[in-house]
């Protein structure tokens, strides 16, 4: 079985463990139709459009009572 031949110190032991807490930032792109940032690979909150053509219904559109 292996056994580390030197104790590892506090920071290296503290920047292995860190590794598991990253926080990536979120990746926000603007809408082709509206020009409204969005999420990649969704369709646009206010205007419903993805890749070029209407894919969801928007809130104005959802209200048919």
């Amino acid at each position: 079985m292996a056994v580390p031949k030197r104790k590892k110190t506090p920071p290296k032991r503290d920047m292995r463990r860190a590794q598991h807490d990253k926080v990536t930032p979120v990746q926000v792109i603007s809408c082709e139709n509206c020009g409204e940032a969005r999420l990649p690979h969704r369709a646009c909150g206010s205007c419903g459009h993805y890749k070029g053509r209407k894919a969801a219904p928007t809130g104005s559109e959802n209200s048919g009572s």
